[in-house]
């Protein structure tokens, strides 16, 4: 059993969104994928219980935002508990509505307005329960540390209903279960389908359509995260995939495409022709020293790497030639290098 608690200010749109389907799927869209998904898009909702309100979602706000008067001070009125049961387990609807009221218990709003909202239209069986947090007598529902109390109640209903036990997050667990290995198979699931995504894929753009296919939201900044169906939001790194370790695969994949390409090698052979040629002439033309960096600056910048050695290489031919000057660049590099380090060890 998972949990979930928000506030809001607007009565209206949170029973809006409870009692009615979902607004972006076409009347042809929920017979489509009611077929294909094996639930219920059609008349999603079945509210199961009323706690001193009624009527449809027009006569609740009002009722609601009656009582919400009698405490000015409160800028969010709107407590809102999503209840979800894991995969392959079930409740009856009376079960359900002692779910919802032992939820009210815990939250102390029993005594407020609230509705219990049944919701068909998903795989694993949910409720959503839409509580005023201003009671009759102006009094406000505490919500601190909801996310805290809302899984230590999944835990003890799990109990209770003889349902399947879920992790509760590390952070509301003691410091001794904090250190206890955990599965959890949602993050094993994305950290498969990232792989899956990446696997041959050369560009973030087609890494980002192939993660969008198997139904998650990308969230791309200074990092990445990724949101499922369910609205759950994992950052990259939890699973081991930061954006950078992803632009580094990303490029990883690009070299090695490339070595395949034949004109890859044609063009690598050219450049390195190029920088030889370029070294011979710098040599022959100035016979004093030549600064790598500003040879570098006429060259592609695969063959910067290679340079150095090409100095010796050319220098050395020079120096056998007949005629030739015996100046060699690499060699003075060198003596000035060792000059600094001897300073360096002075001071």
């Amino acid at each position: 059993m998972i949990g979930k608690v928000m506030i809001g200010k607007s009565f209206y749109h949170c029973l809006t969104y409870c009692l009615e389907d979902k607004q972006k799927l076409s009347e042809e869209q929920k017979a489509q994928l009611s077929r294909e998904e094996e639930v219920q898009h059609h008349n999603r909702a079945e509210v199961l219980d009323y706690n001193l309100c009624f009527g449809d979602k027009h006569e609740l706000s009002e009722q609601f935002k009656d009582v919400r008067r009698l405490n000015k001070n409160v800028e969010k009125p709107v407590l809102h508990l999503a209840i979800r049961l894991a995969q392959g387990d079930q409740l009856s609807h009376e079960q359900w509505r002692g779910v919802a009221r032992k939820a009210a218990k815990e939250f102390q709003f029993e005594k407020n307005q609230y509705i219990c909202v049944l919701h068909k239209d998903t795989k694993q069986p949910h409720i959503h329960i839409v509580a005023n947090r201003v009671g009759y007598e102006g009094k406000v529902v505490n919500d601190s540390n909801s996310y805290r109390r809302v899984a230590e109640l999944c835990r003890r209903l799990e109990k209770e209903y003889n349902l399947q036990e879920v992790l509760s997050p590390r952070r509301f667990l003691a410091a001794k279960e904090r250190q206890i290995p955990r599965k959890d198979t949602r993050k094993e699931e994305l950290r498969e389908n990232i792989q899956q995504a990446l696997k041959g894929t050369r560009n973030y753009h087609e890494f980002e359509r192939k993660i969008r296919e198997k139904g998650y939201q990308v969230d791309k900044g200074r990092g990445i995260a990724f949101e499922d169906d369910k609205k759950v939001r994992i950052k990259g790194s939890e699973v081991g995939y930061s954006l950078g370790t992803i632009e580094k695969t990303l490029a990883k994949n690009q070299r090695e495409f490339l070595r395949q390409v034949p004109r890859y090698w044609q063009q690598r052979e050219q450049d390195s022709r190029q920088a030889r040629n370029k070294v011979a002439a710098a040599l022959k033309k100035r016979p004093q020293q030549v600064i790598a960096r500003q040879l570098g600056k006429a060259s592609d910048s695969a063959t910067e790497r290679a340079i150095g050695i090409l100095f010796r290489n050319e220098a050395k031919h020079m120096k056998g030639g007949g005629g030739g000057s015996s100046y060699d660049p690499w060699e003075e590099e060198e003596q000035r290098r060792r000059q600094r380090k001897r300073r360096g060890m002075h001071l």
